[in-house]
């Protein structure tokens, strides 16, 4: 079958579902698409290729009737981001500190996948403990963007991002505490979705950290729809987690007079100028979908959010990372211990709340007049493989950028944590590393997000469109 490794998980269940192709099908072509591409993309950290065909023959069963009945997922094969502890397997976080640390339990999404009959065949890499915006590590080395190795395929969740792109397997999963499902979904030219707080249960104790969100990375909206509606819902591990999750439908719907706000610089940030033409490309394809979009004003500045980041990281994940650095200094990345020092801030944590408040008031007014918010996902055109930007800045349009983190422009929705953000396939920059957008809901309404981001995906952005593959070189 032409193209196999990279057909959607919906169409692969049909295949499955019909006896033309089996599960032990869908994961040989896979890992033979890995062992081909991976000594330069680097993305893959642990393979379970034993456990994986075991799990494959036992699904084949399910449908050939014998058995129960297939489920959610059954056979399906899903990539899954190191960090995501697994019984076990190692739990090393892209840290030489860790590199003997094996997981005693499951992640809730790890739990969930394998319920439903996911085939978890490989963990994927990420920086050191998912700190940065890129990825490559003493540990594991350098992973890079299959559309041009020469760059970064984003981070944390950079090798679930590559790992898609690259064909390696039609679902993933992330974490986002900054940006880190989103970031990677558009270097990478694929979907991600950052839930709403509580939607999708983590793990202590950074579940009670309103900043940090697992969630679904697949290459078609629908798909990560479809494993959405698996890991999403309350579990006993996590005392926010939500209960009566909405199950996000897989055909699309109409967006006939869906009122959507453009902001192409959310205040006053500096945007590349591919990425602003493409921004502006997906802003017409919706009206000519019959949406009604709008250009709106923000009245943001990149410093004050980067003031109240600081503010969070500093009072939570900068300690958490501190703790270990104390006992370990060089041995971790310079980005780690750069992270460290650049989050301690004389802004109070309770200034930093007040602040964040401040920064909501004008979205959430403007959230009364629309549906959804439409912007870019990254303000520059890709961040260069293996450079930690600690003595270097990025720079966009002749500014410096206050850290590498700030060139992403996914930051004020993990400070506004309970909107619902899908980063979409927008474009290609001229570099050839793709650019994305992020559709934006209102609190907890994640239908709306996903209806946007399908009719994107429908106006033939993204691997919705058959031309849409990274130019491959084994």
């Amino acid at each position: 079958m032409p193209d196999l490794h990279y057909q959607s998980a919906h169409d692969i269940l049909e295949l499955f579902r019909s006896g033309d192709l089996s599960p032990m099908e869908h994961l040989e072509s896979l890992i033979e698409q890995i062992e081909a591409h991976d000594p330069v993309i680097n993305a893959v950290v642990d393979r379970r290729y034993d456990e994986a065909r075991a799990e494959a023959r036992s699904a084949e069963q399910r449908y050939l009737g014998k058995g129960d009945s297939p489920r959610p997922l059954e056979g399906i094969c899903i990539a899954a981001k190191e960090e995501h502890p697994m019984v076990g397997r190692s739990w090393q976080q892209g840290s030489l500190p860790l590199v003997d640390e094996v997981a005693k339990y499951d992640h809730p999404i790890i739990e969930r996948i394998q319920n439903a009959g996911g085939i978890i065949h490989i963990r994927t890499a990420t920086p050191e403990f998912s700190c940065a915006g890129f990825t490559h590590s003493k540990l594991w080395g350098v992973t890079r963007n299959p559309w041009n190795p020469e760059f970064a395929p984003g981070g944390s969740s950079g090798g679930s991002g590559a790992a898609l792109a690259a064909g390696y397997a039609p679902l993933a999963t992330g974490s986002d505490i900054g940006g880190s499902i989103r970031i990677p979904a558009s270097f990478c030219g694929v979907v991600g979705f950052k839930p709403p707080f509580g939607r999708v249960p983590g793990l202590a104790p950074y579940h009670l950290d309103q900043y940090c969100h697992d969630g679904p990375l697949a290459r078609t909206v629908s798909d990560c729809g479809l494993l959405q509606n698996v890991i999403a819902g309350p579990h006993w591990r996590d005392i926010v987690s939500l209960r009566d999750p909405p199950q996000i439908p897989r055909d699309t719907t109409t967006i006939e007079g869906v009122r959507i706000g453009l902001c192409v610089t959310l205040g006053d940030w500096p945007v590349d100028a591919d990425v602003v033409a493409n921004t502006n490309t997906v802003a017409e394809a919706l009206r000519r979908a019959g949406a009604e979009v709008e250009e709106v004003v923000l009245p943001w500045t990149v410093d004050r959010f980067w003031q109240a980041a600081k503010a969070h990281f500093g009072a939570i994940f900068g300690p958490g990372i501190a703790e270990i650095e104390h006992q370990h200094g060089d041995a971790l990345n310079d980005y780690t211990r750069d992270f460290v020092s650049t989050v301690k801030t004389e802004m109070t944590f309770y200034e930093g709340l007040v602040e964040e408040t401040a920064l909501w008031d004008p979205l959430g007014r403007l959230f009364e007049d629309i549906d959804v918010l439409l912007c870019p996902t990254i303000a520059t055109n890709g961040l260069v493989a293996g450079k930690s930007y600690v003595d270097e800045v990025v720079v966009i349009n002749g500014r410096p950028m206050p850290s590498h983190i700030m060139a992403m422009m996914t930051v004020p929705f993990n400070l506004f944590s309970r909107c619902p953000v899908l980063s979409v396939p927008s474009g290609m920059a001229t570099n050839g590393v793709p650019t994305g957008v992020q559709v934006v809901g209102r609190t907890y309404e994640d239908v709306s997000a996903f209806q946007v981001a399908a009719a994107i995906e429908v106006a033939g952005f993204g691997f919705g469109s058959p031309d849409w593959r990274p130019p491959l070189n084994p």
